[in-house]
């Protein structure tokens, strides 16, 4: 397993034997790449002191080519006990060893004074290692293997990676033509239905909430839009610290069925809705973004070399330069055909040249970043169509095309670099300037889907007029480079003054408003095209992601959601918050200099300690990281301590039951077992268990006084990992951390496979009912048990407790990953920089006094 996935890779799909097709599946381990990662980033965090003086992943090609290119970086030589390497199983070869692909491995060069304490880094982490070499100096690179008694690799290093000899490839150009598609006939409402289906256009509801987009705390700008979650963002944006406004923006571009009509141009179209995406963030200039281009094409296919040829020197020498862009990292993947054979005859498909394009760049304030949803709070507003496509509206291989099952002819393109530079530029002033409420890139759908898109993100009507427009179909479907902003009725003048100084004058107009109630009307010509209710129109874009949701998970489930969707009376997310969040009510202590200690307690897999600890650092603690190997050789004991956070995140693979591998570590090592009981009998302290956390402590319960009734938590009603911002209201508890927002209704973070509560009888959970301190409630502000405002389906909404007490409390959300207003997905506009959950940190901070 793991061998040869290089060069499986490399030949077409059914082109190689079925031994290298089966030795290409590399099989990976996230729960060791965690221990990994944690090595890594304790070296990181010693800056100049960090053993590591570099560091190389191994990839295609394995050991063979990571440990010579590791080797070449000292300009000196190495040598290599095969041996060394790591293996479980005793009957591989020594090719096998030495060029297998197995996953989540680093090769590190380790200053040789340092090596001691990696390996007490490595141990803490439980993250085996193996010294399989060091660094010589006389520039070859020998592998010994001792059980051979020889050098299977015996070669100077200059040799092996040697520059290789320029190739020569003879290829010729294919004249590709369309298929005359002609959309003049078609029914502009029809074409709407069916595009909202096209996967490419659809609600991808069902992929994005089984990710977890809140892990670290720092982002600031998932895919979900708006008080009602709607998955319709441009970019994607972090903050760069737990303090502060600066940041990262990421987008993406691609246009893979342009190229079935023009290779350059859906290269160009690629890195052109790159830019129109990552403009919704706060990037000062468009130099600032850099690109990571991957290429992908079936070489040695007819035409495809040539067409790959003609793209990359297109993006490369002519479009990059001229917005001053530049590509400093990328990948390829050159074997994207696929042949089989059946009782049919042989069969292939190539597929066209695709470039997936990344853009990166620093963001000035995160807080700004724009998003498609329509401000109904705003006054008269106006629509206004940046059509950077010239008016052409050309429909080459444009989703309206597919669904209609045709092709097209002329495809949109990158027609005046000079032109995107302006926009972009003009965007940020806009934004500089506040005359920009909401904002969506036009792309797939054209502008009828994006300014649906935008509606269904702000739940409010919308008309559009295009006026007197050539074909009305490719009017309001064609996919041009473009945008389409909501700016303010009273600064409409201004907004067009402004484009046109960037040279946007004869791009930019405007071409709708947004209206009450909740309809979407389409006009053109003097005609009316469309005029449908919202909800039917969501419902249709929906429809894909429920029907695969349905398939996947609970279908129950999945009906509930879309049943949700289309719910006109949904007021959506919304903050009901007993206590002013700005007041701090730590302060006094603060002000006094004293800073308990509180151990950040984590064990192999957990993944929210950093988040963690900055709440409780802003709340006026000392965060400790704590490892639980520090507790069980003894370098920690819990007595040094006045607070316990158990964080978040998968402890052994949860491959024991969630929590239940970290629970037993302390319930079957007597030393560990009479600390913890120690601990939670300790008075004056207290206990928080988020997440992993939560249910490592539901497991511990037999050892903490006043938990008795907790319940164990199990797999999720859905049968899904779920990443939601999910509505809770916080209960009348003893909570020390919670007692202080009882009745408050607001957001948190959500992120588990297994967590819903389960209680052995209806009696079990009668006793639970006094010591629940969190429920899951719908918008409406009910407790309720549908999906997906609780997104786990535990009884009566249960969503975290706390014991007879109040000293202990558990918690399956995570608010530690939204403590600032910025880490929400959607918060109000007026909130300050704290969100309503740092109160629950700073309640503990005075509990402490």
């Amino acid at each position: 397993i793991g061998l040869g996935g290089g060069a499986a890779s490399s030949v077409g799909s059914g082109a190689s034997s079925a031994d290298l097709d089966f030795a290409s599946v590399q099989r990976g381990n996230p729960e060791i790449q965690r221990r990994a990662q944690e090595v890594i980033d304790r070296c990181a965090a010693l800056g100049e002191d960090s053993p590591i003086l570099l560091i190389h992943d191994v990839g295609a090609g394995g050991l063979s080519n990571a440990v010579p290119e590791a080797v070449a970086h000292s300009a000196r030589g190495g040598q290599v006990d095969l041996r060394a390497v790591p293996n479980d199983e005793p009957g591989m070869t020594p090719l096998e060893i030495w060029c297998n692909e197995a996953q989540e491995r680093y090769v590190l060069v380790i200053a040789a004074d340092r090596l001691a304490g990696f390996e007490a880094l490595c141990r803490r982490e439980r993250c085996p290692f193996a010294v399989v070499g060091r660094i010589t100096d006389d520039g070859v690179l020998k592998v010994h293997d001792p059980h051979f008694a020889n050098d299977p690799v015996d070669l100077p290093v200059d040799v092996l990676l040697g520059k290789p000899p320029r190739m020569t490839r003879d290829v010729r150009r294919l004249l590709r033509g369309g298929d005359g598609f002609d959309a003049s006939g078609i029914d502009p409402a029809e074409a709407l239905d069916r595009l909202l289906r096209l996967p490419a256009v659809a609600d991808k509801t069902f992929l994005v909430t089984i990710g977890d987009r809140t892990v670290g705390g720092l982002v600031v700008r998932d895919q979900m839009v708006g008080p009602w979650q709607v998955p319709v963002a441009d970019v994607a944006v972090t903050a760069a610290a737990f303090v502060g406004c600066a940041g990262e923006a990421m987008s993406m571009g691609e246009r893979t069925p342009v190229a079935l009509l023009d290779g350059p141009a859906s290269g160009r179209m690629a890195i052109g809705e790159a830019v129109t995406n990552i403009a919704a963030a706060d990037v000062r200039r468009l130099a600032d973004v850099r690109l990571s281009a991957n290429w992908m094409a079936a070489c040695g296919q007819p035409g495809e070399d040539a067409a790959l040829f003609d793209t990359v020197r297109s993006v490369g020498e002519d479009l990059c330069p001229a917005l001053g862009i530049a590509i400093p990292v990328g990948k390829d993947s050159l074997s994207m055909r696929s042949a089989w054979s059946d009782e049919r005859g042989d069969h292939a498909v190539v597929a066209p040249v695709s470039l997936i394009v990344s853009a990166f760049a620093p963001v000035g304030d995160v807080r700004r970043t724009l998003t498609p949803e329509l401000r109904r709070d705003a006054g008269d507003t106006a629509l206004v169509l940046v059509d950077l496509g010239g008016g052409r509206d050309r429909l080459g291989g444009s989703c309206l095309a597919q669904v209609y099952g045709r092709l097209g002819d002329v495809p949109p393109d990158v027609d005046d670099p000079e032109r995107l530079k302006g926009f972009f530029a003009a965007i940020r002033q806009l934004s500089d300037r506040h005359l920009l409420w909401a904002y969506h890139d036009r792309s797939d759908g054209g502008v009828a889907v994006t300014a649906l898109e935008m509606a269904f993100a702000g739940r409010c009507g919308v008309e559009l007029d295009l006026g007197q427009v050539g074909s009305v179909p490719a009017a309001l479907f064609a996919e041009e480079l473009g945008a389409l902003l909501q700016v303010p009725e009273t600064g409409l003048g201004e907004a067009l003054s402004l484009l046109a100084e960037h040279g946007l004058g004869a791009s930019a107009r405007r071409v709708g408003r947004v209206v009450p109630g909740a309809r979407f009307v389409a006009r053109a010509n003097g005609a009316t095209w469309i005029d449908a209710p919202l909800a039917g129109l969501r419902a249709a874009w929906s429809e894909t992601s429920w029907q695969m949701q349905r398939l996947r998970d609970n279908p129950e489930c999945a009906d509930e959601e879309q049943a949700s969707r289309v719910d006109a009376a949904d007021p959506g997310l919304s903050w009901h918050l007993s206590f002013d969040p700005s007041d701090d009510v730590a302060a006094p202590m603060i002000a006094g200099g004293a800073r308990p200690r509180v151990a950040v307690l984590r064990e192999q897999g957990v993944n929210s300690q950093v988040e963690m600890a900055a709440a409780l650092d802003r709340a006026g603690f000392a965060a400790i990281d704590v490892h639980m190997t520090d507790l069980l050789e003894g370098r920690l004991t819990l007595e040094d301590f006045d607070g316990l956070v158990a964080c978040g995140g998968f402890s052994y693979g949860d491959v024991l039951g969630a929590g239940e591998g970290w629970a037993k570590s302390i319930l079957f090592n007597a030393r560990a077992r009479d600390a913890f009981s120690g601990w939670f009998d300790r008075p004056g302290t207290f206990t928080l268990g988020v997440c992993n956390g939560c249910q490592m402590l539901s497991a511990l319960k037999d050892l903490i006084p006043g938990a008795e009734a907790w319940p164990r938590f199990v797999r999720n009603r859905s049968e899904q990992f779920e990443a939601r911002l999910s509505m809770v209201q916080v209960c009348e508890s003893p909570s020390l951390f919670l007692r202080d927002m009882a009745g408050s209704r607001l957001p948190i973070a959500v992120s588990h496979g297994e967590g819903r509560a389960e209680f052995t009888d209806a009696e079990a959970l009668a006793a639970a009912r006094s010591l629940v301190a969190i429920r899951f409630v719908d918008n409406h502000g009910a407790v309720t048990e549908r999906y997906p405002a609780n997104p786990n389906g535990s009884p009566e909404g249960i969503a975290g407790l706390t014991t007879r007490d109040g000293r202990v409390t558990v918690t399956m959300p995570h608010p530690e990953r939204v403590f600032r207003s910025v880490q929400n997905s959607w918060h109000p506009r007026e909130a300050g920089e704290y969100g309503g959950w740092m109160r629950m940190f700073r309640s503990a901070r005075r509990w402490l006094g």
